[in-house]
Order: structure tokens, then C-alpha cells, then sequence
């Protein structure tokens, strides 16, 4: 029996097609080859085409059954991860009416501040767990002021994956999970959240149908199954938003347990089964994919927008691939020579209140300094603004004992693996995981293939463990550095 993940990512489209018995990967792709551009029409803008992400999956599962690895027809249930954070509009005919506002987008800050204080702090943070800051619901609420005849157009309101799911079934269905993300949900009630849909004049209508996370949101349609030569039928069993996909991918369901990646973003993602909020919500929680009203278990989610975009910056300027930057920096000692940077290009970051801080290189030396210095610096920056966002977990009460992380992205380099060790005095575990073959488990725990969500994880193996060195006392006086120099430009 097999299991297809689809990863609707911000770069590209992964897919993976997983055997239920071994929990392994028959086989993956992606599409494009290339990373899907962002549309910035503003600064601080980041919008991308719903229909080029569903041309993408179509064009990545095709091209995945034709590597002839697997038969199509022994697929059983289809789950589905994706960017978190966006909104899609659609009117009563399912056709989107205008590009997604994805997570990286900045212009709902303030709507988002205001909403803080006529909503009320204490009732934002007890209830929502958050400030609806530049959330999906601050997007939609940036529509239906910036775009009245669009929004009198709109029949449904969605993440990512609830459009993904629906180009596959024809249904629209949403989760309590994606709801908490766009910052819909009243923790307090465990319902929709009375006061952000009263606050902006929102019709309950425009909320799809909530359905469990692990659970049947529609059957691959005659249409969908024809474009992706899969038959009809199927079940798309799970959908989650990529973060709590990537904990899900590393087994990480408890509270004490946290997981870690270096995309575009960068993000800790610790589990909790406290009602959590951080009282500036420079870090956010959300309902995990195991979160029910009896047994709660809530992801704490620092993101950092601007961390592995800066490292493809430098590598697309340079012209230099990714593991000749690695060997480059590492022949360097800790520091680049007082080279620093700062890697915070790509909008609003949360950790500043939703400050635009901008991306910068500091103190550089033009008879000193190499690319070698900067590749390094870049690599330190990212692994300080962790360090810097972790001490915000850690003063609310998050203390991880390891971190886990798939062997992908950031993570590829030993150099940057060792830096974040040492910097954050945590020791990381690597694992092969990946995001769409999580996704692929995922569903088949909700198609009941899986007795629970552990036991979809049996066969999960670490391929090592990277302990903090004598480094660290190194790297905390680095940082020490690199953020008095952070302070005089917040």
C-alpha cells in the first residue's frame, strides 16, 4: 500500500510517494527545478499565484509516476503540507480571485497592531494565544478594506493546503489547526473566534467547513485524477501547515519535544500542553496536529523570515554553490575576521515585533575581507538570530534539552549544523525526513492505515547527534557582539 505527500512550498513543489509498511520513500521529486519567484508589487509586499502552485503539483506528481517506480494505482490516501500563513479567496465557482498574501508578506501590520488593542492585549493573548499581528485574518481584513470589490466576490477563505486539497476533491474544508494559525481561533471556547470575526466584520460563511486534522477532507475527484494520472477516488486524509508537518516528519508529538529547520525561514518549534503566549508575541503558538480540547498540545513557533533566503542571496551573487561556500567558510576561524551581518530582508520579523529591520553587512574591510568571510558571516548571522529568538523561548519558560532536525536545507552543511550547536548550546539530532514524505504518513494516520501518529514514525532513524564543543564559550562571546550591534539598529 502507498502514501503520497504533496509539500507546497514556497520554492517549489516536493512530492514523495512512501510505502505504509517500511514508512520509506519509494520515491521524490520537485517541481520546478528552479525556485517560484515571489511577487513583490510593494516593499514589504510577497504575493504568489494559487493556480501556478496547482500546475506545479499537477506537473510534480506527473512527473514522479513517470520515473516508473511505483504502480499509481496502489496509492491509498493522499496528505497534503504546505506554506503557513496565506490566504486564498475563491468565489462560488472555486476560481481564485486574486493572488495569494503569503507568510512573508508585511502590509497587515498594522491592522494587525490595531486589531491588538481594540480586540485587547489580555483577551488577544489568553484567548488567540497571540497578537493577530500580520496573520491570515489581518490579510483578509487588508482585502475587504484595500479590495472591496474583490471581497464582495468571496465565498471562501483559505490556507494554502485547504486550496490544495480542494483542486484534488472539489470539497473546501479547513482545520482547527489552520484556523489557530491564521489566528481565527478563541483557545479559551475552542471555537471560532467570536471577537476577531465581530472586530472586522466577518462573515462566519466565508470560514469553510471544520473538519478534524487526521480525517477525510474530500476523494480525488474524475477531474484532478485524470490531470495527475492517478485514479479517482482517493483519499486526501491530512493536511498541516509546514512546521507542525516538520515536527510531525521527526516524530516530535509530546510536550518537551522540539524540532528545527533552515529554509527560506528559519524555525524552533517546541510542543507544549500549556495554553502558551509570549506577552510582545514575538513567538506564537498554534494547535499541533495532535492538539484536541482534552489532550492539548500546542506548537510554539519561533520564524524567522529572513535566514536561508539571505545564504541563496549570497550564493546567486557569487555564483557559487552551496557546499564550495560551506568548505570556503569553514577554512575561516569563528567570527569572518569581524565580518557581521544581519539576515532580515524578507519583511516583518516577529522577533522584533513585527519590525522591517532590513538585511545588512557590517564592518567590512575591503583589503581584508573575501567571499570566504562573507559566506561565513552569513552563516553565523542566521545561527545568532536563532540564538536570538530561542532566548525569547527560553524566557518563557522553553528550555530544550535537543533539538531534532532533518538533514535537509541549512542543515546540509556540517559547518552551519556545528555553528547552531555551539551557539545555541543545544545538541541537534539529525534525521532523513522530509517534509512531503511526513506529509505522506500524515495520511495514513488519517486514512487509518496508522493506529496513531507514533506509530507512523517506527521505523524513524537518527543518522547522528552533534554535541556542543569548546566552542561555545567562542560563539556566546560572538553573539554577545553581534547583538549590541543588532540593538542600535531595532
Amino acid at each position: 500500500m502507498l502514501l503520497l505527500g504533496i509539500d507546497l512550498g514556497t520554492s517549489s513543489i516536493k512530492v514523495s510517494v512512501v510505502d505504509a509498511d517500511t514508512q520509506q520513500s519509494v520515491a521524490s521529486t520537485q517541481y520546478p527545478e528552479h525556485e517560484v519567484a515571489i511577487t513583490s508589487l510593494q516593499t514589504g509586499w510577497a504575493e504568489q499565484s494559487p493556480e501556478t502552485w496547482w500546475l506545479n503539483i499537477k506537473e510534480a506528481v506527473k512527473k514522479l509516476n513517470a520515473a516508473g517506480k511505483y504502480d499509481p494505482k496502489d496509492i491509498a490516501a493522499i496528505g497534503i503540507a504546505y506554506q503557513m500563513h496565506g490566504l486564498v479567496l475563491v468565489d462560488k465557482q472555486q476560481k481564485v480571485l486574486r493572488d495569494s498574501i503569503i507568510w512573508a508578506d508585511s502590509r497587515a501590520v498594522e491592522i494587525g497592531n490595531n486589531a491588538f488593542e481594540k480586540i485587547g492585549r489580555e483577551k488577544c493573548l489568553n484567548t488567540l494565544l497571540n497578537s493577530p499581528g500580520n496573520f491570515t485574518a489581518c490579510k483578509l481584513a487588508w482585502v475587504k478594506i484595500n479590495e472591496p470589490k474583490v471581497f464582495e466576490q468571496v465565498y471562501k477563505m483559505m490556507l494554502p493546503g485547504d486550496f490544495a486539497a480542494m483542486k484534488l476533491t472539489g470539497e473546501i474544508t479547513t482545520t482547527l489547526s489552520a484556523l489557530s494559525e491564521g489566528i481565527f481561533w478563541d483557545f479559551d471556547q475552542d471555537e471560532l473566534s467570536k471577537a476577531v470575526m465581530d472586530h472586522f466584520g466577518f462573515d462566519h460563511g466565508t470560514i469553510p467547513e471544520i473538519r478534524p486534522l487526521f480525517i477525510s477532507h474530500g476523494h480525488l475527484n474524475e477531474n484532478a485524477a485524470r490531470e495527475l494520472s492517478l485514479k479517482p477516488g482517493i483519499v486526501v486524509s491530512y493536511k498541516a501547515g509546514d512546521q507542525l508537518n516538520n515536527a510531525l516528519s521527526l516524530n516530535v508529538f509530546e510536550p518537551g519535544e522540539v524540532a528545527a529547520t533552515a529554509g527560506t525561514s528559519g524555525v524552533i518549534y517546541a510542543v507544549t500542553d500549556k495554553l502558551f503566549a509570549d506577552k510582545q508575541s514575538r513567538v506564537n503558538a498554534f494547535a499541533h496536529v495532535n492538539y484536541t480540547g482534552k489532550a492539548k498540545r500546542l506548537g510554539v513557533l519561533l520564524c524567522i523570515n529572513g535566514t536561508g533566503i539571505m545564504n541563496r542571496w549570497v550564493k546567486d551573487l557569487s555564483g557559487v554553490n552551496y557546499n564550495e561556500m560551506s568548505q570556503l567558510a569553514s577554512q575561516l576561524n569563528p567570527g569572518a575576521d569581524g565580518l557581521i551581518t544581519f539576515p532580515f530582508g524578507n519583511g516583518a520579523e516577529r522577533i522584533f515585533e513585527n519590525k522591517i529591520i532590513g538585511a545588512h553587512i557590517l564592518n567590512i574591510d575591503l583589503n581584508k575581507h573575501t567571499k570566504a568571510h562573507v559566506f561565513r558571516a552569513v552563516q553565523e548571522g542566521i545561527v545568532f538570530s536563532f540564538r536570538y529568538g530561542l532566548d525569547i523561548m527560553r524566557e518563557n519558560g522553553i528550555q530544550p534539552s535537543v533539538i531534532r532536525v532533518g538533514r535537509a536545507n541549512m542543515f546540509l552543511s556540517d559547518l552551519f549544523t556545528d555553528i547552531f550547536v555551539d551557539t545555541t548550546n543545544v545538541p541537534v539530532e539529525l534525521y532523513e525526513s522530509d517534509g512531503s514524505v511526513g506529509a505522506a504518513l500524515g495520511a495514513g494516520i488519517g486514512a487509518g492505515i496508522y493506529s496513531s501518529p507514533k506509530e507512523a514514525f517506527t521505523k524513524l532513524k537518527m543518522i547522528k547527534r552533534v554535541d556542543p564543543t569548546e566552542n561555545v564559550k567562542v560563539y556566546n562571546a560572538l553573539y554577545d557582539k553581534w547583538r549590541m550591534e543588532l540593538v542600535r539598529h531595532l
